[in-house]
Order: C-alpha cells, then structure tokens, then sequence
C-alpha cells in the first residue's frame, strides 16, 4: 500500500512538472540545458578548480553507484550496508569543455563534508562521517586523466560533519562547527592549541534540532569572520578568539541554518580603495522553527519561509532589512554572477532538510538585483523540468553558466518507488545575458590571458573587444570559486576593481585600467574568475593567480 501511495505521487509530481514546464510565459529569461542524464553520481559536493574542471562527490557508504572505479579497481567497504565490497566510483571530475566525467576514487566516507582551494589551486577537503570524519583530502588538478584524490589520516582533531570552511589570509583553512563541535580548528594544524572553543555555536543550537549546521562565514574586510547560524550572528577575530561584534537576531527569529536550510552570500565588494569597505551579508529562505521536528516526526511539512534579510556588516548599529521572496523556499542554493546579479535555484517550498523531509519541489529560480531598490529586486526566470531537493548543488561556471546537480533525499540510491528519485543528472542554466540578441554587447578579454599571474596594490590593464556600443562604464569582477554543498556555498567572493581609466584604441577593442585588490582581507590569495561587463552583459571568464 505504501509503495502504490509513493507511487501516486510520483506520477502526480510528474504531472505537475508537465503543468510547470508548459506555461512558461510569465518567466523573464534564461536557458535550461541538459548536459548528462547521468554522471554516475548525485552531486552532493562540487568545486570548479582552475582547469575548468569540477570535482564532485557524494558518500562512500550509500551502497554501487553508476560509474565503476578505474582499471577494474575495488574497495572494501564494511560500513556500506548495501555492498562491503565497492568496485564502483563515488566521486567525479566533469570536465566543462568536452561534457565528460570520469571516476575518481576517494577511500573514507565524505558524506556531509567541507572544503576550499588553496592559493595555489590545489583543493583541500576536510570531514565527513564515520570513517572520514578525521579526513583531509587533497586534489590537485591536472590536464591529463592521473590525478587523484590523496588522503591525509588524522588530519583534523575534532569530528567534522556538516561543518564549514574559509580560506583566510594566510592561506590556511579555518574549520568552523559541525555536529556536536561548538569550536574550530585550522588545517593544517597549527602549534598552539589547534581545537579552540566557539559558544556561539552552543547558543544556537536549538535542542532536537541543532539549526546551527553548515554555519554561514564570510572573511571581512578587516580580517575578522562574519559567522552566521540559527537566526543570528557574530563577528568573530579568529586569531585572539575575541567576539568584536554581535548582530541582533534577523526579525521573526526563525532558523536559517540546517535543517532549517536557507542560503547565504556575501554580497559584491565594491569600492576596494576606500578606507571602510562597506559589505554586506544576504540571507535568504530556510524553514519556521520546528519544520524539522513536525516532518521527522508526525509528517507534517511546514512552508518554507519566503523572505530574505539582509545588512551591512560594518556599519556602527547594523540592522538587518527583511524582504519578500518571490516563493517560499527551503534548501535553495544562492550563486554570485559574474555582473554581481544573485541567482537562486534548486530546493522546495515546505518541509526541512534531511532524508525524505523536503516537499513541493521549487523549479523557477529567482534572480535578486542588489543594486536595485527594495521591493524591486527579485525577477523570475524559466523553470526547470528536474526536482533539485535535498543533496543539490549550484555552482558558477567561466563562461558564466551555472552548473547545476544532485538531489538525493534518501539515505541510499533510490531511483523508483519515492516521491523524488535519487538524481544523477547535470544541466546548466545559462542567464539572460547569455541570450543571442546579447552578443554584440559581450565583451572578449583579448589580454591577459587566462592564468596570468597578478599582485596586490596594482594597476592592471585589460584589453578587450565590443562589437556592438559600450554602454555606461565598464566594470571589472573577480570571483573566487565555491565549494558547494547543502545550499552553501563556502569561499564565495565576487569583488568588483575600481576603475581607474577606460580609452576605446579601434573602432571595436577597448581598453580598462582597474586596481587590483590591496590586501588579503579583501582578496585571499588564489585563482579567481576575471570577468568584464559591459551594460551588465560579462564577457566569459579568465582565471588569474593573486598572489
């Protein structure tokens, strides 16, 4: 009886989606691609590093995935309660340019984990559970098909599930919170006391319901970390473990943070050279207090909430501004475009997250303008045709697409029977400005070419052509690539150079001079996405070395 409701269900969702994708008129824009039906994987975890490559990843004891392990290789696996032994691949590399995947092997279980990559391009992942919850693991990108996951045992102190990570300015990584650790760490590990405690954490977890997981953190401008969980937030000097600022509670005090999941980013920086950058956090999404229990325990699913707050971390008396969404949504994933647009994809509109939690699946993204006034920031794009629930991905793509994957909400592979089947696609959505009728006004960066080396505190020339009017000034963006995982994306940075002289050489190429970024607080050192927009319409990508 229960596997004929489920699959009522499924066939209504379908018919559902039918409904959705054939009325589409009141949608602004935008381009759904199907790039694989299947990767062999669901996405859970992914990082575009600096080859235009993307690692992705899910866990290691959900039981044989779609893909098989190189050369006939196999793992034993006694925690997997579906196959102890495992000749098949639980992580991928996709590679953007020929919209191919291959298998990689990761030994310990990633589930739930947390990265970023380093200055030099080399992505270091931290957690998971069971056997991985003491994992680092290093990828370091290649351009031929032998590069590897490494693992590093013991490479945290503390258990690390569903905890977050930044880059900080010296190139370490900060490890903030997870399951049951109100504390951080670094890695590499330092000397002094690597484990240092966080009551804020503690004072956010809600008892039964942590809401206090995946913490939102953002470096400042002034080197301290903004880290957000539940419904509030701190500003956090990591190296004397000092609270410098607390932000009142955002209006309503419903949780943001898992289960209760929302999305974060930090806004773009602007105006690099002034004294005090202003910057600015935007929260948006999530599910009312209790939505996690009502769902886990009596099957009730509550709607999401359908507001976003925002603030401006450095003012004296920072306030938040609450806003209305378009839709109510839990489990969205926010992504920077490279013109400083915010797009909001993936999730559903009632429940929590957590396996078999999340409802109404929500396929329209959204598009938030931060430069516009309130009330007239959120624009609505073309809906998508596949349920991206709990376990998706978002990320930013060079060319300016937004990759997108995963939806898993059950504790295996489960492709039949279920009201949303395990998902193994990949498509892109492609913005508005990626429309045809667009083209003369997209810029092409002729110079420098792509992974150029720059320095702080430097005038930089970029040379580009135009084949239509270059409308307004032109703006030149950076944008630091994410590690994605659970409707977050950590390391997330998109900072627009100040423009110091514009000039047009011929009739169609131009040149802008910009400064690059004065400091490591503004700009950790790393490869970022160099973009020029032109009238909002960014040209494709460069990656360039700051350093």
């Amino acid at each position: 009886m229960a596997v004929q409701a489920k699959t009522f269900y499924a066939l209504l969702l379908t018919s559902l989606q039918l409904l959705i994708t054939s009325h589409v008129s009141f949608a602004a824009g935008g381009k759904w691609t199907l790039l694989l039906s299947n990767v062999g994987i669901s996405a859970m975890h992914m990082q575009l590093l600096r080859n235009d490559r993307v690692v992705m990843f899910d866990r290691t004891n959900f039981g044989p995935s779609n893909i098989s392990l190189p050369n006939g290789n196999c793992r034993n696996n006694p925690q997997d309660a579906v196959s102890k032994i495992d000749c098949t691949a639980h992580s991928i590399e996709y590679d953007v340019a020929s919209n191919t995947v291959r298998p990689l092997t990761v030994q310990s279980n990633t589930w739930c984990s947390s990265g970023s990559v380093r200055p030099d391009g080399v992505l270091v992942q931290t957690g998971g559970d069971r056997d991985g919850e003491l994992k680092a693991r290093v990828f370091s990108p290649c351009n031929n098909k032998r590069c590897d996951w490494v693992e590093i045992n013991n490479g945290l102190t503390k258990r690390r599930w569903y905890s977050s990570n930044h880059i900080l300015p010296d190139g370490k990584q900060i490890v903030i919170g997870g399951q049951g650790q109100f504390n951080y760490e670094f890695y590499p590990k330092t000397t002094s006391p690597n484990v240092i405690a966080l009551p804020f954490l503690a004072e956010t977890n809600d008892r039964g319901q942590e809401n206090n997981l995946y913490p939102y953190v953002f470096l400042n401008t002034d080197g301290n970390l903004f880290i957000f969980a539940n419904n509030r937030a701190i500003l956090l000097d990591y190296v004397k473990n000092t609270v410098v600022k607390t932000y009142p509670a955002i209006p309503g005090g419903d949780p943001r943070s898992y289960p209760s999941t929302g999305s974060a980013v930090l806004l773009p920086l602007k105006n690099l050279e002034a004294v005090k950058i202003d910057a600015e956090v935007l929260v948006c999404g999530g599910a009312p207090k209790g939505s996690y229990i009502l769902a886990f325990r009596r099957n009730t699913f509550v709607k999401a909430l359908d507001t976003c707050a925002r603030i401006k971390i450095n003012d004296e008396n920072p306030q938040w501004t609450v806003e209305k969404m378009p839709r109510a949504r839990v489990m969205g994933d926010m992504t920077l475009l490279p013109n400083g647009d915010v797009l909001i994809v993936n999730g559903g509109s009632s429940g929590s997250a957590a396996w078999e939690l999340g409802r109404e699946p929500v396929f329209v993204p959204d598009l938030y303008h931060p430069e516009n006034p309130v009330n007239s920031r959120f624009e609505s794009l073309n809906p998508s045709t596949i349920p991206r629930m709990y376990h998706s991905t978002a990320i930013l793509l060079r060319d300016g697409r937004v990759l997108v994957g995963g939806s898993n909400p059950h504790g295996f592979y489960n492709f039949t029977g279920v009201l949303f089947p395990t998902e193994l696609s990949l498509e892109a959505f492609s913005p508005v400005y990626l429309e045809p009728e667009f083209a003369k006004l997209r810029p092409k960066i002729v110079s420098p070419k792509s992974q150029t080396t720059i320095t702080y505190r430097k005038t930089m020339k970029l040379k580009f052509k135009v084949v239509g009017e270059v409308k307004g000034p032109v703006k030149v963006t950076m944008v630091f690539p994410s590690f994605t995982t659970h409707s977050f994306s950590m390391n997330q940075r998109l900072l627009v150079l100040d423009n110091v002289k514009f000039k047009r050489s011929k009739s169609t190429n131009y040149e802008v001079q910009v400064r690059t970024p004065r400091s490591a607080f503004i700009a950790p050192s790393g490869y970022y996405m160099m973009f020029v927009v032109n009238d909002n319409i960014p040209s494709e990508g460069i990656w360039v070395r700051l350093r």
